[in-house]
């Protein structure tokens, strides 16, 4: 021990002790962090606004008012009519004309909210047209139309507190206590936003014309910021106030579908689904395969009458060929079939991946399809996703089974692109075109800046050299040490993501022993990814949620949508494939506005022509925190420095990754270096050429031989 550095230590922390995390173990989500649901609260006009999270504390007075107990007689007496009178408010809060006994803000007042929330809502679709008529040397009038640049903004009627549901907005009794046990009290940025514009449209835009049959809604916030709440509690609000008018109670039928992208994201929005619909009877399901729905079939077309007509040969031919098979199979698989009788599942909102509804759909004969007219509300999450190419056609498929004209939709993200918007334009208005209706009003909400991360987490950006290096950083965060050289803490539990399933396999074999046994060994660590059956991705998913995994390593199938309170941070092993894959994956941390998350990005010298991408959000997050540019984790030096990514080249990006770590030689995951692969290849050479020269000379010994003598061992 140096006792003069003993002696030269003071009293008080260092800045590195500081900056590498010493002090910031309060902070951590894992460490139970006090959420902040309200990610923004900007000041108006000169005027600092206290946070709402405060309110409550701050409406209690300091000074009780005096109560008189020997008040006369009258004051006694008007009880009942104080009474009656309460009464007569509440009949009123509850309703439908509730806008009555509705404490609504003015517009101004609106106007304000909205903006020091940074909630910007604009109609979309319905955008005022110029027509101007030019004469050509021809003399034929040609009509141009000139749309308007900005589509018109609007106002609506914010949500102060989730009390105002019921009071104002005339929410069911059931789903205000359920949302009031779930410790439900102060509305984020989105639910503040969304929830008075889909539960009672009429009432949030006041005023407005075309709002009978309510609205379709568009909305853009940052991950962990309550998009399931939003979007559930008014479909199941619609849901119970639609039977209550006509009457129906005791009855389940399918009214709203909610569209995944993942099955680890369909099965926690039934979690939450179900804590909302306690003791209301309605009952939501996730689609699993082999589940049968209530639908109705439509003839496809008529031309095909010759080969309708051959088609019962064929069907009975196959039953003759499914007969024999049942004979042939074993008598424990027919009983396993006959404990499985295919009966319709009773449901009232389905939670589903794009392909195994439209597989039912699209089961049974070929000149029919099935339709669902009794749905009533289509919700995209991660809509932005679903309507990518990949998913598409799939969801394009359901979106036109779903009949009915009094369909409402609502598209989810945290990103949102141009392209997208303009897709959900064009097909809402061809559907209202050939169905005869009326389009609805499409609003668009966004939160904050679009396609940004969440403004209360960390971003670093550290450079590897190489696949080795990228080891040593993370083992170097694993263990960080009192330099601040180590980079920031990465303490478990965290996500690391990979580009490719073999390279989480490849980490997580990597990794298994660098815990020790005493802390729980190689079972701390696990990877997950779609390779996996669906019983061990659960099993994966619920020992994470229990802290007994500390490390999880998985591809995108994790970034998008999943919930875990608890995360520490979110490594990114590989580069994100575009600027709206990094904002998912490092919206993992940070979740209804837990500070302490950090996100950091390992990038090698294969990286840097894609770097810049990551890179820009990462500068224009930390700006919408508010932070300096002294403050700021990417310099403007390596903004300036990096090479900018070409159209082709993102596109490449995001559809396959970094084509070198897609072959599986040039980066391996592995802590052995090039040269001790190579000497190990050869070795293994040699000892297959022995063995394949031996085996030749004992085959020829056997032939040539006569006396027959042992050729040793290795025969």
């Amino acid at each position: 021990m140096d006792i003069l550095k003993v002696l030269s230590r003071g009293i008080k922390k260092s800045a590195k002790s500081s900056l590498s995390g010493g002090s910031a173990v309060g902070k951590l989500p894992s460490s139970g962090t006090k959420t902040n649901p309200q990610l923004y609260h900007d000041e108006v006009r000169g005027q600092k606004r206290k946070r709402d999270v405060e309110e409550p504390e701050s409406k209690i007075p300091e000074v009780l008012p005096e109560v008189d107990f020997f008040a006369p007689k009258d004051v006694a007496e008007s009880k009942p009519a104080k009474k009656a009178e309460a009464k007569k408010g509440s009949k009123r809060a509850a309703s439908p004309d509730a806008e009555a006994g509705a404490k609504l803000l003015s517009a101004d007042e609106c106007r304000q909210l909205l903006r020091s929330h940074r909630l910007k809502v604009t109609l979309l679709g319905k955008r005022d047209e110029q027509h101007k008529v030019k004469k050509s040397k021809k003399k034929k009038a040609v009509v141009e139309v000139k749309k308007d640049k900005k589509p018109p903004q609007l106002n609506p009627q914010p949500l102060v507190s989730f009390g105002q549901l019921r009071s104002t907005y005339n929410l069911s009794r059931r789903v205000a206590e359920n949302l009031s046990y779930q410790g439900y009290r102060v509305p984020t940025e989105v639910q503040m936003g969304s929830m008075p514009l889909l539960i009672r449209p009429d009432l949030a835009l006041k005023g407005e014309e075309g709002l009978e049959n309510g609205i379709d809604l568009l909305a853009v916030a940052p991950t962990g910021s309550g998009k399931t709440i939003s979007f559930l509690v008014p479909a199941i609000n619609n849901i119970m106030r639609r039977r209550a008018q006509e009457k129906l109670h005791g009855i389940h039928e399918l009214e709203a579908i909610v569209i995944v992208p993942t099955r680890e994201l369909a099965y926690q929005i039934v979690n939450v689904g179900n804590q909302l619909v306690k003791g209301t009877g309605l009952k939501i399901l996730g689609m699993r395969k082999g589940m049968i729905l209530a639908a109705e079939s439509q003839d496809i077309g008529e031309d095909d009458s010759d080969d309708d007509e051959e088609k019962p040969e064929e069907s009975e031919n196959e039953e003759e060929e499914d007969d024999e098979e049942e004979e042939e199979e074993d008598d424990d698989e027919k009983k396993r079939k006959s404990r499985k009788p295919k009966v319709m599942s009773k449901v009232d909102i389905l939670i589903t991946t794009p392909l195994l509804l439209l597989n039912f759909l699209t089961s049974g004969s070929a000149s029919t399809q099935k339709v669902l007219p009794t749905v009533r509300d289509l919700i995209l999450d991660e809509a932005d996703v679903l309507l990518d190419p990949l998913f598409r056609e799939q969801t394009l498929g359901i979106w036109n089974a779903c009949s009915s004209s009094d369909l409402r939709l609502s598209f989810w993200s945290a990103t949102m692109g141009s392209n997208i918007e303009t897709l959900v334009t064009e097909k809402l208005a061809s559907r209202a075109e050939s169905l005869g209706i009326t389009q609805r009003p499409l609003v668009r909400l966004v939160v904050g800046l679009k396609d940004t991360a969440v403004p209360n987490i960390m971003h670093r950006l550290i450079y590897t050299a190489s696949e080795q290096g990228k080891l040593l950083g993370l083992r170097q965060l694993l263990r960080p040490t009192s330099s601040i050289d180590s980079g920031p803490p990465l303490r478990p539990p965290f996500l690391v993501f990979t580009q490719t399933i073999e390279r989480a396999t490849a980490l997580q074999e990597e990794l298994k022993y660098d815990i020790p046994l005493e802390a729980g060994g190689s079972s701390r660590i696990a990877a997950l990814h779609s390779g996996l059956p669906d019983a061990a991705r659960e099993a994966i998913m619920r020992k994470f949620r229990a802290g007994e995994i500390w490390v999880l390593i998985t591809t995108d199938v994790l970034a998008r949508g999943v919930d875990f309170a608890g995360v520490n941070g979110v490594l990114n092993y590989d580069v994100p494939g575009s600027s709206a894959a990094y904002v998912h994956r490092a919206g993992r941390t940070g979740r209804a506005g837990r500070e302490g998350g950090i996100a950091v990005t390992f990038y090698t010298k294969d990286d840097i022509p894609f770097v810049k991408t990551v890179a820009n959000v990462i500068a224009e997050s930390e700006k919408q925190a508010g932070k300096t540019a002294e403050e700021s984790s990417v310099q403007k030096w390596l903004l300036d420095a990096l090479p900018n990514v070409g159209k082709e080249d993102r596109k490449k990006l995001k559809e396959r990754g970094v084509e070198s770590r897609r072959s599986g030689n040039t980066a391996q995951i592995t802590s052995r270096s090039g040269y001790e692969r190579r000497k190990e290849h050869n070795r293994q050479g040699a000892i297959e050429g022995s063995k394949k020269r031996k085996m030749e000379a004992g085959e020829d010994n056997g032939k040539g031989n006569r006396d027959g003598e042992w050729g040793g061992i290795d025969d």
